[in-house]
């Protein structure tokens, strides 16, 4: 496996490959390469939101960029750490925080093709598409991380993505409330 480039080990955590997940769950070598899965799809969210958003002035369009990577990052973070602490404490999950951040980190792989939210008319139906294929990735390497069965991994995953969907309505409210001050002033 250590041979393998990003793109294909982006490709098999897409492909949803359970293997794969077993691979990265033990290698600690891949923590900073899981991290940059991460930034690279949060870096694709973040260009569709300055193309999308500089029709409305590029001042917003570069708020909503740098808002856009920060939240992908946190919640990053956020999900794999509560998938740790709820799947570990409540489920029996024999994992630890590493294993979880370099699985988690390898199911944000579909987050790549949300370079195409800023289209027109199916740039939403893509995120949508791709936030599923994400949580069903993260599904997987919850699994396959914590060593749990598919009925335990499912309600960790369900937790998690609440809480991070809560924490990223607080985030966006501070950051939304900061954007549009920031906006205001470049404007």
């Amino acid at each position: 496996m250590s041979n393998e480039s990003i793109i294909t080990r982006m490709v098999r955590a897409a492909k949803l490959d359970k293997a794969f997940y077993n691979e990265v769950e033990a290698d600690s070598s891949l923590n900073s390469q899981a991290l940059l899965v991460v930034l690279i799809g949060a870096a694709a969210s973040g260009l569709s939101s300055l193309i999308g958003g500089i029709f409305g002035g590029f001042g917003q369009a570069l708020v909503d960029m740098i808002v856009s990577v920060i939240m992908v990052i946190v919640g990053y973070y956020i999900w794999a750490y509560v998938t740790y602490f709820v799947g570990t404490r409540f489920f029996g999950g024999k994992a630890e925080p590493g294993e979880l951040l370099r699985t988690l980190g390898f199911a944000y792989a579909p987050q790549v093709l949300n370079v195409l939210g800023f289209i027109p008319c199916v740039g939403g139906l893509i995120s949508v598409v791709v936030a599923i294929w994400t949580l069903v990735a993260g599904f997987i390497a919850v699994r396959e991380a914590l060593d749990i069965d598919s009925g335990k991994a499912l309600i960790t995953v369900i937790v998690g993505w609440l809480i991070i969907f809560i924490a990223t309505i607080i985030l966006g409210t501070i950051f939304g409330l900061g954007a549009f001050t920031l906006s205001a002033l470049t404007n």
